[in-house]
């Protein structure tokens, strides 16, 4: 009977002691388990992550992320920002058609003697020959050369450095692209966000100076197709709060015909 009940004490102690070692083995795993998390976690809330900011849309990521290359090719080329940034917009998808994303080709700059990389691509016709880069910075400086090197190109290097409108037109016009409405789509990008204030950080207060204000007296303007207030700004040299004081306007819209005051006596 003593035997009987030394047994019973001993299969209850190691019974006991297996059941708190199964805690601390499942408590243990929990642990584990819980750091994976965080740290999955961290990464997706990386500062080098650019989709954190939940607030950008992809055409506003591809401005911030491009706008300082843009900026640097107008110092050197004399491209306007603007310009390169709406074409860049267009072209790639905002970054994310298929040659920006396969070949970093962000302006849709075919072969036409390319040496280089290539990327075939449906386009006018089927499987077009592309340029390929290893890097989209090289795509904007080739982006330049393409535009300076061919003489068909000249005539818009003559145009004022932020007439952003003249470049929309001539681009198409000297056949870049085949799009009737390529301009109004380049003009539309470049107002709707604001592409030309990076223009105007190139230009700086050397442009004012050797452009300043016209001296007239009294200046009226009749509103034409394609005028907006931003653009009557910047030709005469004035603000867009000064054109709505002026002519007691509560918004931008204006109308096919109507007299502006540009300047009072």
């Amino acid at each position: 009977m003593k035997k009987t009940g030394f047994v019973l004490l001993i299969t209850l102690v190691v019974f006991s002691c297996g059941s708190k070692k199964k805690i601390v083995t499942k408590k243990g795993k929990t642990k584990q388990s819980t750091e994976r998390v965080v740290k999955t976690s961290k990464t997706t809330t990386s500062p080098n992550n650019p989709t954190k900011n939940t607030n950008l849309n992809s055409t506003e990521i591809y401005i911030n992320s491009y706008s300082d290359i843009a900026m640097e090719e107008m110092r050197k080329s004399k491209i306007p920002a603007s310009i390169t940034l709406a074409q860049g917009i267009l072209e790639s998808g905002s970054g994310k058609g298929r040659l920006s994303v396969e070949a970093n080709n962000h302006f849709g700059i075919k072969c036409h003697g390319w040496k280089g990389k290539k990327i075939y691509h449906d386009d006018d016709r089927s499987q077009e020959c592309f340029r390929k880069y290893d890097h989209a910075t090289t795509s904007f400086e080739d982006h330049s050369a393409f535009l300076t090197s061919r003489g068909r190109y000249s005539k818009l290097f003559k145009l004022k450095p932020d007439d952003y409108k003249g470049w929309a037109r001539g681009l198409r016009a000297a056949g870049y692209a085949t799009d009737r409405k390529y301009p109004e789509k380049l003009i539309s990008l470049i107002e709707r966000y604001e592409l030309y204030k990076y223009d105007d950080m190139v230009l700086g207060d050397e442009y004012v100076t050797r452009h300043p204000p016209i001296q007239n007296t009294s200046i009226n303007h009749k509103v034409i197709k394609g005028d907006t207030l931003y653009s009557l700004s910047k030709r005469y040299h004035t603000t867009v709060e000064e054109l709505k004081r002026l002519n007691g306007l509560k918004n931008n819209d204006l109308s096919l015909g109507q007299i502006l005051i540009i300047k009072s006596n």
